[in-house]
């Protein structure tokens, strides 16, 4: 019986360490299989967690390379205004230190920021330097003094005060215009005569006569010696190239026409090829071609003229110190006006030049003006005029009426009111 129970404990003691074989067992597999199953789920976990880091990471490179641009900018832009500061030829020194940052740049990154830095302290020094009051001071004078200059090269004369008689106005009902008579309908004359139902008669008082060769040599002027002509009017076109066709000259294509108006430059395809040529004009005085002579100073200049030319443009080209010759190509006749029986038939006389109102004195020397109006165009006019002992009623140009019709227009209107 005692051999019975022995066996039944050792199966028991058996059976109980099988059990918990099987239990350690099945704890190790339930470890396993929990350890299996964890695993994926750690990675799970983990992977976004490195990614994070790595954003994290980016975004704080971000903002460093953010900083570091800002501060290049910066200082970019302090070295400009510096550079803007400096006088020009600091500027030059300081380029000339940075041409070597380009070099070390290519070599290693950080001997170009030991560079850079050495630059913007040494622009920053010459930003600094007191240099720049100095100079801004000294051109301001000279930019001063040379307007003054300009000015006083080209002096224009005073008008001389022109005084009108305050001989009572009557009515107007005829004019007589020393000019020939247009060609066209569009004239300002024409319009008038419309406007306050008038009667107009055209006749010239003086007439142009082309000077002869024989007496144009004896001025000993050499037309090839000039490379520039001033040109003043048609007639003085006209004149110009008449005279070089009866010298048997020809005129050389690099020469340059200096016109006082654009109605002459134009008149000029009548002779020459306009495009071909040089050719300038003003707006209608000597003074707008200021620039263009002064830039052509060393050119020697032509001036077909009159016996009776204006002594304002010889003025004019004596003060800017240009070399000119004034050769005389015609001269003003008076006309014969024996067809005229009385003056005293026309209510307004309108005269132009100073060789006309001589005609006047010379075809009529017996005119007493009385109730006749006399109208003068131009300071020459009016002067003379006055020389010969007439009186003067009416005169252009005026600040109110630039043209001679314009000031006939205010004059018939208060005129013929009354």
């Amino acid at each position: 019986m005692a051999i019975k129970k022995n066996k039944s404990s050792k199966v028991s003691a058996s059976k109980a360490k099988n059990v918990k074989t099987k239990k350690k067992a099945t704890v190790k597999v339930a470890t396993k299989t929990k350890a299996s199953v964890k695993k994926p789920a750690a990675k799970k976990v983990v992977a976004p967690v490195k990614k994070t880091k790595v954003v994290a990471k980016k975004v704080a490179v971000k903002k460093q390379a953010v900083k570091k641009a800002v501060i290049v900018k910066k200082k970019t832009v302090t070295k400009k205004v510096a550079v803007k500061k400096v006088a020009p030829k600091k500027i030059a020194k300081a380029v000339s230190v940075k041409k070597p940052v380009a070099k070390t740049q290519s070599n290693s990154t950080n001997k170009a920021a030991t560079v850079k830095k050495q630059n913007t302290e040494k622009v920053k020094t010459v930003a600094v330097t007191p240099v720049q009051p100095a100079v801004t001071t000294s051109t301001e004078k000279l930019v001063k003094v040379g307007v003054k200059t300009k000015k006083q090269l080209v002096p224009v004369a005073p008008q001389p005060v022109i005084e009108v008689s305050n001989h009572p106005k009557t009515k107007v009902k005829t004019l007589l215009i020393s000019q020939p008579k247009p060609e066209t309908e569009k004239n300002p004359y024409f319009d008038l005569a419309k406007k306050y139902n008038l009667i107009e008669t055209f006749r010239q008082f003086i007439k142009i006569e082309g000077l002869p060769a024989k007496d144009f040599r004896a001025q000993r002027v050499d037309i090839l010696e000039h490379q520039a002509v001033i040109l003043t009017s048609r007639l003085a076109v006209d004149h110009y190239f008449r005279m070089c066709n009866e010298m048997r000259v020809t005129v050389p294509e690099s020469m340059k026409y200096f016109c006082i108006n654009e109605a002459t430059a134009y008149y000029l395809q009548k002779y020459i090829q306009y495009r071909k040529r040089k050719i300038f004009f003003g707006h209608q005085t000597i003074q707008d071609l200021v620039d263009v002579i002064r830039k052509n100073k060393e050119e020697k200049f032509l001036l077909p003229a009159s016996d009776v030319q204006k002594e304002q443009i010889c003025e004019f080209l004596d003060a800017l110190s240009i070399k000119y010759t004034k050769a005389i190509m015609y001269r003003t006749v008076s006309a014969d006006l024996s067809d005229i029986k009385n003056l005293n038939e026309f209510d307004v006389l309108v005269f132009f030049t100073p060789a006309g109102i001589k005609s006047l004195k010379q075809n009529f020397p017996n005119f007493k003006q009385g109730n006749t109006r006399i109208a003068c165009f131009g300071a020459a006019a009016a002067t003379e005029l006055k020389n010969q002992g007439y009186r003067l009623d009416i005169y252009a140009p005026n600040p109110k009426n630039p043209s001679m019709s314009g000031a006939l227009d205010e004059y018939i209107k208060e005129a013929n009111k009354r």
